[in-house]
């Protein structure tokens, strides 16, 4: 079966992104380095991606208009918009538990949740996700988007891996 992954970044007070829904802050503290050893390792047990309407526009429009950065992977976008899939990238308005149970047990690689919080918050309530990979960025925004909004429940976690890179934390969590 496959696992569920969040990997995403988030500020060291727990946004991700900005009051404007912004993420021009994802970087270390020098920010003419870009170490992406994490992502290479983690994009190479991954065939799907999962992210909502926002994260998706935000994508074609802003972080990578010029060039689809999937490419390879099966894409799943959430959106109440009749849009028509495109080569490896799917438009749904199926509820993000339902197509997650259904991807789990079909044949391949994992499945990475991409973004954004609608899309993370009701799996996390659901116990939906197997690891977090969760990203520090060394800045703290003071607002925006939170990654984590309140539970019914406690959720514990297990630490697995943890690496410090130019002041970023990746922290490697399973469900307890």
């Amino acid at each position: 079966m496959k696992n569920t992954i969040l990997y995403i970044a988030m500020s060291l007070d727990g946004y991700i992104a900005d009051n404007n829904g912004a993420v021009n802050w994802l970087y270390g503290n020098n920010p003419n380095i870009d170490d992406i050893s994490t992502y290479e390792k983690f994009i190479n047990d991954i065939d799907t991606v999962i992210m909502g309407w926002k994260t998706y526009y935000q994508i074609i429009s802003e972080l990578s208009p010029d060039n689809w950065v999937y490419n390879g992977l099966t894409s799943y976008v959430l959106t109440h918009n009749n849009i028509e899939d495109k080569h490896n990238i799917k438009f749904t308005c199926q509820n993000i538990c339902d197509l997650v149970e259904l991807l789990k047990h079909q044949p391949g690689k994992n499945i990475w949740i991409c973004g954004g919080a609608s899309i993370i918050q009701p799996l996390i309530k659901e116990n939906m996700i197997d690891k977090f990979h969760i990203s520090i960025i060394p800045t703290i925004l003071g607002g925006g988007i939170k990654l984590f909004n309140s539970l019914d429940n406690e959720l514990r976690l297990n630490l697995i891996s943890s690496y410090n890179h130019n002041g970023i934390i990746d922290a490697v969590y399973t469900l307890k």
